[in-house]
């Protein structure tokens, strides 16, 4: 995602907390907005007690000795001085009736009570504290009861706990202890890196509620959420279509463009794409400055047929880089590759050490696999079982997603009838550890018939979901969030890429996709 402007609140924060972490000071900015903060000015008026939630004792300190000397205006420190002790007695006296009516009023009136929160720290156990203390991953157990006691806190506050609340709560645990809280993957952060920790609460919250409250209540409950699944079906659509997207919709054209020039420019494309010898960096600069042009005719509903007609480059690895890196503001294949540096020797380890021992299916489906593969090694061979076995793990179905035919098969040999009409890859060869050669079929169209990588052809089908305004099928779904959420970095907070054949809720982010990337978190494993 491109990077936004920072705040007059970031520049306040980082002066005088610099080695601040990151998710730390993204936090306390959107707590101090929610609590008012709005100009500089306000700065002074912010007290202790607005800030432990979020940070510690002598790192609160620090920023309000900061602020309270440097925005304390000349007339606000003249009408402190000057003020007589009867007045400023009289300010702060009040009558204990009159304290005990506004308090009991406050109780009545506080519907955002989740800002002035505390989180039950003191009534941690020791064997708790000490790992959050130290910067370690509390165990399982640890954990389970961490969430019980929040829970508990939270529902004596507001027996309705909706998820907004849970995730306002998540963020301040996670920010006072980002290294034994955050979902983090060999030093990456998955996603905003506390949604696991909501899941968990959540979980939590619905338990308690099961056996208290009545199931025509809790429909009521749950449809008051604010959480964009509840945006009504006709208008969830859309909701699809941009999700992830930092410029799905271009409204205007480049200022030095011309409908003629676009025109112009999608000619002389689609000329180079007849040339072998093209310049790659001149394809990459025309297929920028017509971007404006290709979206218009993406969200316009054009057929994948006209589109590749108009816009041939779209399909092939070089140009789709390039419009899924406006429209996404993130690199394609190189945010892959560099991920799966991070974190696919450790997800591959997971998979084939662990999860081999918990499912019977899964263990059969890693034999048949190591069969196929063999004595071959490498990172692309990594990177085909480690998805086939992504597959296996969340039960979804390998046929959704590749389709064999013969080695010696041409475009015109492909039975595209049977493939699937979500982005399919069309393994050419037995098995995908001995093919050479890749296609990718669209609607059951091929729309590129000679990707030599199994890498590439995995970025390709991919990076169509979001080009071509598709949804997730809900048989890939969470294949598909996975790859998304570790290993392509898109992460919206609210949201979903996949399709809802129903009315039914969906998270903005699977559950089962959660759970393994907490247990992958917590999964100990060095590389030996």
């Amino acid at each position: 995602m491109s990077d936004s402007e920072p705040t007059f609140l970031h520049d306040a924060i980082m002066e005088v907390l610099p080695e601040l972490p990151a998710v730390t000071k993204n936090i306390l900015e959107e707590h101090m907005q929610s609590i008012g903060v709005e100009t500089h000015d306000d700065l002074r008026f912010i007290e202790e007690a607005d800030l432990m939630t979020v940070l510690r004792p002598v790192q609160a300190r620090k920023l309000l000795s900061v602020w309270k000397q440097k925005y304390q205006t000349p007339e606000n420190s003249s009408i402190s001085s000057e003020a007589s002790p009867d007045q400023s007695l009289s300010l702060i006296s009040v009558s204990p009736q009159s304290s005990l009516s506004t308090s009991s009023s406050n109780l009545q009136l506080d519907t955002h009570w989740e800002d002035n929160f505390e989180i039950p720290w003191t009534k941690f156990p020791e064997e708790l504290m000490q790992p959050l203390e130290r910067g370690k991953r509390p165990g399982p157990k640890l954990r389970r009861q961490m969430v019980r006691i929040v829970v508990t806190e939270m529902m004596e506050k507001c027996p309705h706990v909706g998820k907004k609340h849970s995730t306002d709560v998540a963020k301040k645990m996670v920010s006072k202890y980002p290294k034994s809280l955050q979902d983090i993957i060999e030093g990456d952060i998955v996603g905003t890196g506390y949604h696991s920790l909501v899941k968990q609460l959540q979980n939590r919250i619905e338990n308690v509620r099961r056996t208290s409250t009545p199931k025509i209540r809790k429909r009521k409950h749950e449809s008051n959420s604010d959480d964009t699944d509840e945006i009504p079906l006709e208008e969830r659509a859309a909701m699809q279509d941009t999700y992830g997207c930092i410029k799905w919709n271009v409204q205007f054209l480049p200022r030095e463009e011309t409908q003629e020039s676009q025109q112009q420019k999608m000619e002389k494309l689609k000329e180079m794409f007849q040339q072998s010898d093209a310049n790659p960096e001149e394809v990459k600069g025309l297929m920028k400055s017509t971007f404006y042009t290709q979206r218009q005719h993406v969200n316009q509903g054009k057929s994948i047929k006209c589109l590749r007609e108009d816009w041939p480059f779209l399909f092939d690895e070089i140009g789709m880089s390039v419009h899924f890196k406006e429209l996404t503001g993130i690199n394609l294949k190189e945010t892959f590759i560099r991920n799966l540096d991070l974190k696919g020797k450790r997800l591959l380890n997971y998979l084939t050490t662990v999860c081999v021992k918990k499912n019977k299916k899964f263990l059969q489906t890693y034999a048949r696999l190591q069969r196929m593969r063999g004595q071959q090694s490498g990172c692309s061979e990594d990177v085909k079982e480690m998805v086939l076995l992504l597959l296996s793990y969340f039960d979804e179905k390998e046929e959704s997603i590749f389709f064999y035919v013969d080695e010696t098969s041409l475009a015109e040999d492909v039975q595209l009838e049977q493939v699937s009409l979500t982005p399919a890859i069309i393994v050419c060869g037995q098995s995908c550890y001995s093919s050479t050669r890749y296609m990718l079929s669209l609607d059951q169209t091929l729309i590129n018939t000679n990707i030599p990588s199994f890498i590439s052809a995995l970025c390709l089908m991919f990076g169509s979901y979001y080009c071509f305004n598709i949804h997730y099928p809900s048989e890939l779904a969470s294949t598909l969030e996975f790859l998304q959420s570790c290993f392509f970095t898109i992460n919206p907070e609210k949201g979903t890429k996949v399709e809802n054949k129903n009315s039914k809720r969906r998270l903005n982010l699977n559950p089962r996709v959660l759970t393994l990337i907490h247990e992958i978190t917590d999964y100990e494993w060095c590389d030996t």
